[in-house]
């Protein structure tokens, strides 16, 4: 399970994605679940490809590799080329783990939760940025996002409570006890949008998106870490902007560190995780 954000507004773009991995482990006596705080889940690439960035969430890899893990290749054989907008960097980015996906008889017929990423950045020359959807392997050609929002995945369920108002399971519960028609049952979201929170993105500032990002996944953190849920998400946050002046940069980033102290975070804004 996994938690990952992404804001977009005027001023540039944000990605935000907790640390936590759980792996099902084989045992004697069946899978144990082992949770990992240290995996990275935000990607990031070398020059000239350094004006888009991605954060993965779901399924957290392919085989026993996580999605992190592929980047060099990704680089690698991206290395003698251009720059690119961010849709076809996206298709790239979609085909290649498509290609690892493809490689692992095992997951022939996988029915399981997908590999989710958002991948988000600046096309040269114009002001403001896009943002894309893929989901490997059931989906994998790109969907455009509204240009300016916030998109959340992976274990959401606090997040959408805390933005929508209402919690995502509510909707079938309604449907269930009350026995609503599927007219009923899709209009549910529009009589409960006075209900959301709303972020004027439009008026906020880069830092802005930032602390918004960060509030989102630490919330869900903190509860979890306090109450009787599955605790999906946890460790470091890693932050990172683009702007189409400076391209990616980070805000926070985990450091591999030894003596007793796994990882710090390394920020260039006020906050620190």
């Amino acid at each position: 399970m996994s938690l990952g954000i992404n804001v977009r507004g005027p001023e540039g773009l944000v990605f935000a994605a907790e640390s936590r991995s759980t792996v099902d482990w084989p045992a004697p006596d069946g899978p144990i679940h082992i949770n990992f705080d240290a995996t990275n889940k935000l990607l990031t690439f070398k020059e000239p490809h350094n004006f888009v960035g991605a954060v993965t969430y779901g399924l957290g890899g392919i085989g026993n590799r996580s999605a992190y893990s592929f980047v060099p290749e990704i680089e690698a054989e991206l290395a003698l080329e251009s720059r690119m907008s961010v849709e076809e960097f996206s298709k790239r980015l979609s085909s290649f783990f498509m290609s690892q996906w493809n490689k692992i008889p095992e997951l022939k017929g996988y029915g399981g939760p997908p590999m989710i990423f958002i991948t988000g950045g600046f096309n040269e020359g114009e002001p403001y940025g896009h943002a894309y959807e893929m989901f490997v392997p059931n989906k994998p050609e790109p969907n455009e996002l509204p240009q300016f929002g916030i998109t959340w995945g992976g274990q959401a369920d606090l997040v959408h409570r805390l933005i929508k108002g209402y919690d995502i399971k509510l909707v079938q519960q309604l449907a269930e006890a009350w026995s609503l028609t599927e007219d009923q049952v899709n209009s549910v979201p529009e009589i409960a949008e006075p209900l959301e929170l709303i972020f004027p993105l439009a008026a906020m500032a880069l830092q802005d998106y930032v602390d918004a990002a960060i509030l989102l996944i630490r919330t869900t953190i903190e509860a979890q870490r306090l109450t009787a849920v599955i605790r999906g998400s946890g460790g470091p946050i890693d932050v990172a902007t683009i702007t189409q002046r400076n391209g990616l940069q980070h805000v926070q980033q985990k450091e591999v560190m030894g003596e007793g102290g796994l990882f710090s975070s390394r920020s260039g804004f006020r906050r620190k995780c």
